[in-house]
């Protein structure tokens, strides 16, 4: 049985490797986009969906299992507000999350084939574009209220 500091660290160090990820991919990705150069933008979001699965997807998978467990050792209900919260806004951000990497493997080859045909990025490309902002900015949300809740743990926190 791991002792509690131990599966606190692993929570927040797999919760600093998702937003952290999260947040640098979406930075390099949007800015490389804007710049409409299909070969750079083809190499950039190749490398952001290899960073999903290298980084963010075991940090997806090992967020619940540490933080349940965590609750599991400090004996808090999953009824404590601040834990049904959080546990609302990580699903809502993995609802969000789940599209976005549909959108970036396709955005990818879209790119990837106007770079190789000496073309533009097409329209598909900037309409799955503005899908993955949108679907992004309640993600990114969510996932900040998330570590003011883990921080805070406010315990008034009513469930609606």
């Amino acid at each position: 049985m791991m002792d509690y500091l131990t599966v606190k660290w692993l929570h927040i160090v797999s919760s600093t490797i998702l937003f952290g990820t999260g947040i640098g991919s979406a930075f390099y990705m949007l800015a490389t986009s804007l710049s409409a150069d299909a070969r750079t933008t083809a190499n950039v979001v190749r490398l952001v969906v290899l960073a999903d699965w290298i980084f963010t997807t075991p940090a997806i998978i090992l967020q619940p299992l540490t933080g349940f467990y965590l609750i599991h050792l400090a004996g808090y209900p999953l009824t404590q507000g601040w834990i049904a919260w959080s546990i609302a806004l990580y699903l809502l951000a993995g609802a969000c999350w789940l599209p976005v990497v549909w959108l970036q493997i396709r955005m990818h080859r879209m790119a990837a084939q106007a770079a190789d045909g000496h073309q533009r990025l097409p329209a598909l490309y900037w309409r799955y574009l503005r899908y993955w902002i949108l679907l992004g900015i309640p993600a990114f949300i969510s996932l900040l209220c998330v570590f003011y809740l883990m921080t805070v743990k406010p315990l008034n926190t009513v469930i609606i």
